[in-house]
């Protein structure tokens, strides 16, 4: 029997800056989750994001390996992500890095979850690491 892997990383994510435009617009959201998908070496399920009136996306993109979220503020410039993978096969960073770019974010807070990591009782925790990125410059 295969032994089903357990480790997943979580990308957790407050997007701030970002272009209000993009963030208000449900089908470049999903354009830009999908090719996210496909930049992290993802297999995509299915996808499925809502514009709410008067503004903000909630969106989500079913992977093999998880899930690609976001919610919007674009009155704000602010994006929740959340990118969380399975296994080994999938890059994650490279999606969040991608979507950040797109999104043309200012700064970042990244907590990267290392999930699913198995004790010796039949339990399991998680460990996090935290960073913070300013990525762009002036709006350049």
């Amino acid at each position: 029997m295969t032994e089903i892997e357990t480790i997943g990383f979580h990308y957790v994510v407050e997007a701030a800056g970002c272009d209000p435009e993009i963030l208000g617009n449900a089908d470049k959201i999903r354009e830009i989750f999908l090719e996210a998908a496909k930049i992290g070496n993802m297999e995509i399920k299915a996808s499925y994001f809502f514009k709410f009136s008067p503004t903000g996306v909630s969106g989500m993109v079913i992977v093999a390996e998880s899930h690609i979220s976001i919610h919007t503020w674009p009155e704000k410039g602010y994006a929740a992500l959340d990118v969380y993978t399975c296994g080994t096969t999938a890059d994650p960073e490279k999606a969040v890095d991608y979507i950040l770019e797109q999104l043309r974010a200012k700064y970042a807070h990244v907590s990267e979850i290392k999930r699913g990591i198995e004790e010796d009782d039949d339990t399991f925790t998680h460990m996090i690491l935290t960073w913070e990125e300013a990525l762009r410059k002036n709006g350049g």
